[in-house]
């Protein structure tokens, strides 16, 4: 099978598509032929060797010294399973299925194997690329906005980098959970958060969030340029502080009405998020479409730092 194959850390061009031997599924796994998935910030960080202030050493132990012990990342897919372990008995050949693989990685592949308690059912109304796109995003979202920010009817939210992967499904759930969103983007990207839901846009290029004078029930940084200092100052009392992305000391300092640290995950909140899309009470935000052959055009665009809700890559 043709994967996306990272040897050493570097640039986008560290990752070539080579040929290798296609997986055979344990017991409890299935194999999936891979129709769509997705290059996320988290796949870049891990392809460059670059991760947030004061993980170097402990990612570097983690994921290898001077590159990836799993040579084929990617963590979310969407597809077809086309083989299957001996003891599985709830998913059969030609499913269609999506999900996530965790730290096994492994999606940027035509194919990939799964353990079956990772994998959701794919809606039939929601696209393969809808799919792989929305899991990654959806899901950290989801955890941080319903489990850790409590976030319901009335709640004054806002979402720093609202235009990104977490960014625009946090801004639609914030909505659907009843709140007030308040958005921090880019002026080009203004149009789009509003018709996501928010209500009032503030241009990261123009304005310092840190120094306007509004308070929220919820901060949710999605970006990392947010520490605990500059987002308590953003909180009414007894707010609560979301770091998606924080360097270690903020990781380690987080406790109480601060949360930072990655979201688990679950197949029952893919089966929320995707029946949200189902139900078209949710739109999957994509930026631009690769096939596998261009992974490092898709890091490219990653890297950029500009792209705009998902990229989605074709194997």
């Amino acid at each position: 099978m043709k994967a996306a194959v990272v040897e050493r850390y570097g640039p986008p061009e560290a990752a070539r598509v080579a040929d290798v031997e296609a997986p055979v599924p344990k017991p409890d796994e299935v194999r999936v032929r891979v129709l769509a998935t997705a290059v996320t910030s988290g796949d870049a960080r891990i392809r460059a060797g670059r991760f947030p202030r004061g993980f170097a050493v402990p990612a570097r132990l983690a994921f290898g010294l001077t590159g990836p012990r799993r040579r084929i990342l990617g963590t979310t897919f969407s597809g077809v399973v086309d083989m299957v372990g001996a003891r599985v008995s709830d998913f059969s050949i030609g499913d269609a299925v999506c999900g996530m693989t965790g730290a096994r990685m492994g999606t940027h592949a035509e194919h990939v194997t799964v353990p079956v308690k990772r994998i959701s059912r794919k809606p039939a109304v929601v696209s393969h690329d809808d799919a792989a796109g929305l899991l990654f995003g959806g899901s950290t979202a989801l955890w941080f906005l319903r489990d850790k920010g409590r976030v319901g009817e009335g709640a004054s939210v806002l979402v720093n980098g609202a235009s990104g992967a977490v960014g625009t499904n946090a801004v639609q759930l914030a909505r659907h959970f009843g709140a007030s969103v308040t958005a921090v983007t880019s002026a080009p990207n203004a149009a789009l958060v509003e018709r996501l839901g928010a209500e009032r846009v503030i241009d990261h290029t123009t304005v310092d969030v840190t120094t306007i004078g509004d308070r929220f029930d919820v901060v949710l940084d999605t970006v990392g340029n947010l520490s605990i200092a500059t987002g308590r100052a953003l909180l009414r009392p007894g707010g609560v502080l979301l770091l998606a992305v924080a360097d270690l000391a903020d990781t380690i300092r987080a406790r109480g009405r601060v949360v930072a640290g990655s979201a688990p995950e679950r197949v029952a909140d893919f089966d929320l998020v995707l029946g949200l899309v189902a139900d078209g009470a949710m739109v999957v935000v994509h930026d631009q479409t690769y096939p596998l052959d261009d992974i490092a055009e898709a890091y490219r665009r990653v890297d950029g730092g500009h792209k705009v809700g998902n990229v989605v890559v074709r194997p």
